[in-house]
């Protein structure tokens, strides 16, 4: 289905020198942001970070301490909820449980006296595939069912932009996914824009074009899934977005485009494009799955970084890989994702080994991000608990 049978395109959102203060609190510091018209944005955080705040003051369910709101280039700051070109999909659906499905999707076309609402609403099911069951109450579906019905009454608004308040966060893991993956399509079909909030990392890697992490009401960084992920700026965003191995050390020289650092674990090298510093004490970053075991010392490459020996402390097995932990002296723990090309371990704990992985693959931080990695860490295992909790 063409974007165009829904009417008007998405518009861009502007925020610009937002700023949210609380009694005794301040949500958001201030924050600049523009996403382009049609893209699909997630803004992810733990809780508390400003994430929500942001997306009610773009609804117009708050009002910003400083700053101005634009969407398509008119300012919204002082206009009224129901008066913006906004729609909003919660977490909890919000349907009228005495409405027929088809009743609830055309609802808010009804009340703006809207003419061929039933049509309208019909259309709206058909692209999320559900105008089959457009006459059961929304009890008689399942939660996916729902979720999608939800979205089909937001989206058969028209609105500029379309804000996701954690919305698969009620879903199992399984549908969660399934629906994930929807999302991405019905956006992509529709063209509307998409601000997505959430905590959980993996949604908006999956679903987003830009994703923007926040922490105590800033943006420590915005790019890419990719991007994020393989070049991580800041510790609390390496340690947020999946796990890192992080190495402090002094910088030697930098020299051809590397940056040669001395750890305790030896001499490490970064290319000076991937580090955020090139001198003094600087923290260097390579993620799990980028790292190979070797049962003895790998052979001279000045494209290869080596730690070790060191000693296999633990093994899991996780299914897609086996996870090793390797206690390097004067490193500590190192965390290894190795995956699984053959039944069953291929190192035991206790043995003794070296890890080795492309400079390529390393990333440079400054020298506190191991500390701000570990909140990351200890802030996404908590957003990950409650995500299970809820499904």
């Amino acid at each position: 289905m063409a974007a165009t049978s829904f009417g008007e395109a998405g518009a861009d959102l502007e925020l610009v020198g937002i700023r949210k203060e609380f009694p005794g609190f301040t949500a958001i510091e201030e924050l600049d942001l523009t996403i382009p018209a049609g893209s699909f944005f997630a803004l992810l955080g733990p809780s508390g970070c400003g994430k929500t705040t942001t997306l009610r003051l773009v609804a117009g369910l708050e009002d910003p301490s400083a700053g101005r709101i634009l969407i398509g280039g008119a300012d919204v700051t002082a206009v009224k909820p129901h008066k913006r070109p906004v729609n909003t999909v919660f977490q909890s659906y919000a349907l009228f449980p005495h409405m027929t499905v088809l009743e609830n999707v055309a609802f808010g076309l009804r009340r703006r006296r809207v003419s061929d609402a039933l049509a309208k609403a019909h259309e709206a099911l058909r692209l999320v595939e559900l105008d089959h069951v457009a006459e059961r109450k929304p009890s008689q579906l399942s939660g996916g069912q729902q979720q999608r019905v939800a979205l089909a009454r937001a989206v058969v608004n028209r609105p500029a932009l379309l804000l996701l308040d954690e919305p698969l966060g009620a879903l199992d893991l399984k549908l969660r996914r399934q629906m994930q993956l929807e999302l991405k399509s019905i956006q992509a079909e529709v063209g509307l824009t998409f601000l997505h909030v959430t905590h959980d990392q993996e949604e908006a890697m999956t679903m987003a074009d830009t994703v923007a992490v926040m922490n105590k009401g800033r943006i420590e960084q915005l790019g890419s899934p990719t991007e994020l992920y393989e070049l991580p700026r800041t510790g609390f965003v390496a340690g947020f977005l999946g796990q890192s191995n992080l190495i402090t050390g002094d910088v030697e020289s930098t020299a051809g485009g590397i940056v040669t650092v001395r750890t305790a674990g030896g001499v490490l090298a970064v290319p000076a494009s991937r580090a955020v510093s090139t001198g003094g004490r600087i923290t260097l970053g390579v993620r799990p799955e980028k790292l190979l075991l070797h049962a003895t010392a790998p052979a001279a490459d000045a494209d290869q970084n080596v730690l070790g020996p060191g000693r296999i402390t633990d093994v899991s097995f996780t299914g897609v890989s086996t996870q090793y932990l390797v206690e390097v002296p004067g490193v500590g723990t190192v965390t290894v994702f190795a995956q699984n090309l053959v039944f069953g371990a291929v190192y035991p704990v206790g043995v003794e080994v070296w890890v080795a992985w492309h400079r390529e693959h390393t990333f440079g931080l400054d020298s506190d991000a191991r500390a701000d990695a570990a909140e990351g860490d200890e802030l996404a295992a908590a957003a990950s608990v409650s995500s299970d909790e809820a499904a």
